[in-house]
């Protein structure tokens, strides 16, 4: 198992927890949670997939993703009082899985002869967020992450810095550089707590 594989799992694990969480405070069943919980966290890669004509999707060809977090979901039925407590330690690992989904999938693109920095900043993007997007949508909520805090952009600009940066670098290189940005500006978003102003218009008048 290599380093990336780890950030892999820290970031599986993270939408996991995210998307159980969410359905626990909706209050679904314990299925509604378990399906929550793991279309947070593969249903980015799926759609990825889909787009980039690799069918099956990854998932379904090795459900590694899938069982991990299907485990983490059972792990959380368990111990979601206590994960409260550690909000920021989750946070940090959904920064992590970001940065490597990001490279991950911009470097997937590229290797399914998508060589466009459009075309492979759209892909990682919609594998960054893809998940937590339906998650919010099922359970009747604006998407998170059209309402809070910078998290698209970060990808948007790791995935960018991958494709350009790749065309002199050795790819391994462009990948670990796209991550390092990825992750970097959103630990820093939680930090310093950067966000996107929202517009405050009275409809009324």
């Amino acid at each position: 198992m290599t380093a990336w594989n780890i950030f892999e799992i820290m970031g599986i694990m993270a939408f996991a927890v995210s998307g159980a969480l969410t359905g626990i405070q909706k209050r679904l069943d314990v299925f509604g949670v378990l399906v929550l919980a793991i279309i947070t966290a593969i249903g980015g890669g799926i759609m990825r997939d889909v787009i980039i004509g690799n069918t099956p999707p990854l998932t379904f060809r090795d459900p590694t993703f899938f069982i991990i977090s299907s485990v983490v979901t059972i792990v959380v039925f368990f111990t979601y009082r206590w994960l409260e407590q550690y909000k920021n330690t989750i946070q940090i690992f959904d920064a992590i899985g970001l940065g490597a989904f990001t490279g991950t999938s911009a470097n997937l693109a590229l290797q399914h002869n998508l060589d466009s920095v459009f075309i492979i900043t759209m892909v990682a993007v919609i594998t960054g967020i893809g998940g937590s997007v339906i998650r919010d949508v099922i359970v009747k909520e604006i998407p998170y992450v059209f309402r809070q805090e910078v998290y698209a952009i970060t990808s948007i600009i790791g995935a960018m810095v991958f494709y350009y940066s790749q065309i002199h670098l050795a790819n391994h290189i462009s990948l670990y550089i796209c991550f390092a940005i990825t992750t970097g500006l959103r630990l820093c978003c939680i930090k310093y707590g950067w966000n996107f102003p929202i517009i405050d218009k009275d409809l009324k008048g």
